[in-house]
């Protein structure tokens, strides 16, 4: 493959020398309308990217600062930067007459994007990723303008090991979560010590939830890098689904002592006294961590299930509403929102929430079962529709075991003791390879002992009834009568059903 040459960029004139180092200092000191006035008469490409983007940071600050003042109820505002028209003017020109840099471009795309003008920003940041492939945030801004895998597909960008970076990253966020590990791994061929690669493939893992690689990778990473903070967030989760309390509470103290006001370093600790039981603690946490940045996603997600667990479900609603405002594709806080309507009582607003949620990760079980029982609800009563996602979740290895022992007892219910005998039987195989009992072992004992014996199947229906015999409780009456039933009905010898041991 033929690859970008690095290109040389052009130096200033030596007459706009002083005069940028001038601006960039005081952008450096975030006075971005200062800098961009001493910039006001250069017109090398360098200070008029400078200029631009200064101009551009000064109405994104004011911008954040208007939005605080002019609040609504629900956190928003109409405040806009009042800079982009002007700077989409400008750089519209500078780019016609072919004076614009890969920076000036990238800006460009900015403006466009903000401005809603999706399809021409996509092309220009495209431009600017191809004459300048080393700038990550214009593959970032690129990203967010791909939301879906045609629109990635359609992109016309040369061939550069920054594309791999950029394609195993944007095959994340669209959920192709196979192709994007396959992608890192593949890099992590040239790149063999890079830690970034690591985390990433830990984050593809995490998806896919292999919670136990996940694990091991955080902790070689930790090794190599023990002060760490950055993705240990998405480790803390691990640890918590986990219940793993002494690591969580290692990890916690290890964040809190290298860098304690980051907002992973406060989303840490909120984990920590989640699993603990104290949510009033863990709220607080995870509001400081939004004190810190308040687009950070997790906190948001988090802190609406902690409101959750405290039975808080108006506060609960505006934290996961919050969190789809910024990324509409979490499925963790549409799967939030339909919680919190259900616990409200309110299930065709549930429904509606968990279909959302299953649309955006429709490998997760645990999704596809809550759209089941909220189908079960007395309000809805939609059994088929309910065995119809049940399925699905034993179809995506359904790790909590709950879909099987449904699909048994749905079908039962519907009068299907055929389809109800095949999955009790898939259930009963499945608690024995894990070596699992229960009151669920009993029930499906119990059935099939009667389905067997039902349909002449004597010596199988011996088999259940001898294993009920090992429970104590009504079932080992019920099986030794069924027992002395059966000796009854067939004539071949077994044993006498009066010693059985008690």
């Amino acid at each position: 493959m033929s690859y970008v040459s690095t290109p040389v960029l052009e130096e200033d004139e030596v007459i706009d020398g002083d005069f940028y180092l001038l601006a960039k200092s005081y952008f450096d000191c975030r006075e971005y309308k200062r800098a961009a006035h001493v910039l006001r008469d250069q017109n090398a490409k360098k200070s008029v990217f400078l200029r631009c983007y200064a101009l551009y940071l000064a109405g994104e600050k004011r911008k954040e600062e208007e939005m605080i003042e002019l609040e609504g109820p629900l956190g928003k505002s109409d405040a806009v930067n009042r800079e982009l028209v002007s700077l989409e003017r400008e750089l519209s020109t500078l780019r016609k007459n072919g004076t614009i840099d890969p920076f000036g471009l990238y800006l460009y795309g900015l403006v466009l994007k903000n401005r809603g003008n999706q399809n021409l920003a996509r092309t220009v940041i495209v431009e600017s990723v191809n004459s300048y492939p080393w700038n990550w945030n214009a593959w970032t801004e690129l990203q967010s303008l791909c939301t879906t895998i045609e629109m990635l597909n359609s992109l016309n960008l040369s061939n550069h090991w920054m594309k791999d970076f950029f394609l195993a990253s944007a095959y994340q966020e669209l959920r192709m979560h196979n192709e994007s590990l396959a992608k890192y791994e593949y890099l992590q061929g040239t790149f063999s010590f890079s830690n970034y690669i690591q985390a990433q493939i830990a984050k593809a893992q995490y998806c896919l939830r292999e919670f136990d690689q996940v694990e091991v990778i955080f902790e070689e990473l930790l090794r190599n890098d023990p002060y760490r903070v950055e993705d240990m967030d998405m480790y803390s989760n691990v640890l918590y689904a986990k219940e793993c309390f002494s690591a969580l509470s290692y990890l916690a103290h290890r964040v809190f002592m290298t860098d304690k006001y980051r907002p992973e370093s406060c989303c840490i600790i909120g984990n920590y006294y989640s699993l603990k039981g104290q949510h009033e603690k863990s709220v607080m946490y995870f509001r400081r961590a939004l004190k810190l940045d308040k687009k950070y996603l997790s906190a948001w997600t988090l802190m609406g299930h902690e409101y959750v667990e405290m039975k808080n479900t108006p506060a609960a609603v505006d934290a996961y509403r919050r969190a789809v405002d910024i990324n509409p594709c979490d499925y963790r806080a549409w799967y939030g929102l339909g919680q919190a309507y259900e616990m409200m009582g309110m299930p065709f607003y549930a429904l509606h929430y968990f279909k959302k949620s299953v649309f955006l990760q429709p490998s997760d079980s645990r999704l596809w079962i809550a759209m089941a029982q909220c189908y079960e609800t007395d309000q809805l009563h939609l059994l088929e529709d309910a065995i119809k996602c049940y399925r699905r979740a034993a179809n995506c290895n359904d790790k909590e075991a709950i879909a099987l022992h449904q699909l048994a007892k749905l079908h039962f219910e519907l009068g299907r003791p055929e389809e109800a005998a095949f999955y009790y039987k898939k259930d009963l195989d499945r608690m024995e390879d894990e070596e699992r009992e229960g009151p669920n072992m009993v029930e499906a004992l119990l059935f099939l002992a009667q389905h067997c014996r039902t349909h002449k199947r004597l010596e199988e229906a011996e088999v259940y009834c001898t294993r009920l015999l090992d429970y104590t409780g009504p079932e080992k009456e019920m099986a030794k009568n069924m027992l002395r039933g059966m000796r009854s009905e067939s004539s071949f010898p077994s044993m006498d059903v009066e010693h059985f041991p008690p």
